[in-house]
């Protein structure tokens, strides 16, 4: 072991950041750079995958040299990603053979309904956990397969490399065409719908419905262990951990035990429940996925709410509507009323995610009256993000039988004192924000320390964790359940707006 520091990169929707941690898990340094968004369609969402590389190259050098450190001073690096995003590169030259189709992109949703055939949304699910919906890489894949000019081909000759973007950064950190290694890992895997639940292996079934060859496929692994190791300025640094975003915050909210959840409150917003070491099926909308597997460990399953629009509703508001001139300003505008004036804002972009998974939904605001203002709006906004957590967290307690008693919440809205209070009062339970915020680059972090020995075992890290702020409940529960039930209805409001 070269040091007591851990780098993460920490590879999001909409930048790319390096962090270095300690051995006590505290903030070191950290580098941060956006890539551009771009849509090509209405629903379109796509990335440039060699821009994203350049920018991770960036925030590595960035981060190191705000921290003082050397590349040999790194006892390893983990990496934590933006999850069902969808890249397919050439292994010759190391180029993208098309821009990444981000997680949000719904162009192949009128190939899900004819994947689904007579089974519908659930064909895969049993194997996968998954339903069949745009979000997913598999379908992803399927589609650039057929749309980008002679890739099939290229793809069946073993030429084409597929990754989430995890696999990418593994590929290139490990030396690309020179030996860089293809793999991914079961948590990311298990985002594909591609990848049996049971054996933690790629499914035959679903690879041959969405014509998918296994040679374009990287290898499946754990979540905590040495791929390979770093060259050029990161040289000899053991790559030692790959997460999905998600799955990361999990680990590193140190939610080991089953019933424990987290939310992460981000570009949208993913609260995960611990399930232990069985895949809970749902019935309720939420997805069954792997938690996290360290080496040869069992995996562990949890149950998963993915909310599309939580931040970006902000961003929207600030950007498309110019109501705010930066996000920070929607919390004053909006704590300047006592309630949202009867207003509610379903963010129903690219349609519905969990519990609904409705792709022909779309963003409808309701209530309105001449007394709503901008502010109403800014409550409005800011209290979507609320409702959305609270359907999911019913749909976990009907699937489980597992009613949460707190929630552990991290990501950049967190910052936001006046959605954390609302969502502590429609949930009924404490919300709680660690000290450490940045719990997804700490949990890919703690893992890549984990495979390398810098820490012993998962229990020391729970002694790491540490509360910074909690917000308890103060709204009486009748006004909680009027306003759910009128969240509800316009919800309804938002259904079948895209035949």
């Amino acid at each position: 072991m070269t040091g007591s520091y851990v780098a993460a990169i920490d590879q999001g929707t909409t930048s790319s950041r390096c962090i270095v941690f300690d051995r006590n898990g505290a903030v070191v340094a950290v580098d941060q750079r956006e890539h551009r968004q771009i849509f090509p369609r209405p629903g379109w969402v796509e990335h440039d995958a060699a821009e994203i590389w350049a920018k991770v190259r960036a925030v590595v050098a960035g981060a190191l040299a705000a921290a003082g450190l050397r590349a040999d001073e790194l006892s390893a690096l983990g990496i934590t990603n933006q999850r069902e995003t969808t890249v397919l590169w050439d292994r010759a030259t190391g180029k993208p053979v098309h821009n990444a189709v981000v997680w949000q992109d719904t162009r192949t949703a009128g190939l899900c309904r004819e994947l689904g055939g007579t089974d519908g949304q659930d064909r895969f699910r049993e194997a996968t956990g998954l339903p069949l919906a745009s979000y997913f890489s598999g379908p992803k894949v399927a589609w650039l397969l057929e749309h980008v000019p002679g890739l099939r081909r290229r793809a069946v000759n073993g030429e084409i490399a597929f990754g989430t973007v995890d696999s990418w950064l593994v590929w290139n950190l490990t030396g690309g065409t020179d030996g860089g290694v293809h793999v991914t890992d079961v948590t990311n895997a298990s985002r594909t719908l591609l990848m049996n639940l049971g054996t933690l292996q790629w499914d035959p079934e679903a690879l041959e419905a969405m014509g998918i060859p296994e040679a374009v496929l990287p290898e499946i692994r754990s979540s905590a262990e040495v791929y390979g190791t770093a060259v050029g300025p990161l040289a000899g640094v053991p790559v030692a951990s790959a997460l999905g975003d998600q799955q990361a915050a999990v680990f590193g909210q140190t939610c080991y035990g089953v019933g424990e959840a987290k939310n992460t409150y981000g570009t949208g917003s993913f609260l995960l429940l611990n399930t232990g070491d069985r895949p809970v099926p749902s019935k309720n909308g939420l997805l069954t996925t792997v938690g996290y597997r360290l080496g040869g460990d069992a995996p562990v399953y949890c149950l998963e709410g993915s909310i599309a629009v939580t931040g970006a509703l902000v961003q929207w508001f600030r950007d498309q509507l110019g109501l705010i001139g930066s996000a920070d300003e929607i919390e004053p505008l909006a704590a300047s009323v006592a309630d949202n004036g009867g207003a509610y804002v379903v963010p129903a972009f690219s349609g519905l995610y969990a519990p609904y998974w409705r792709s022909d939904a779309r963003g409808v605001i309701t209530g309105l009256t001449r007394y709503v203002t901008k502010a109403h709006l800014a409550r409005a906004v800011l209290e979507a993000t609320s409702w959305q957590t609270r359907e999911v967290v019913d749909a976990m307690f009907q699937d489980s039988g597992v009613r949460i008693t707190s929630l552990r919440a991290d990501g950049g809205m967190t910052a936001n004192g006046l959605l954390m209070q609302h969502q502590a009062d429609v949930l009924g339970v404490p919300v709680i924000r660690p000290v450490v915020a940045e719990t997804t680059a700490l949990g890919a972090a703690y893992a890549a320390g984990l495979a390398v020995g810098v820490w012993r075992d998962p229990d020391e890290l729970r002694r790491q964790w540490r509360r910074d702020v909690e917000w308890t409940p103060r709204m009486p529960e009748g006004e909680r359940e009027r306003e759910y039930g009128r969240w509800r209805r316009a919800v309804q409001r938002s259904f079948d707006w895209v035949e």
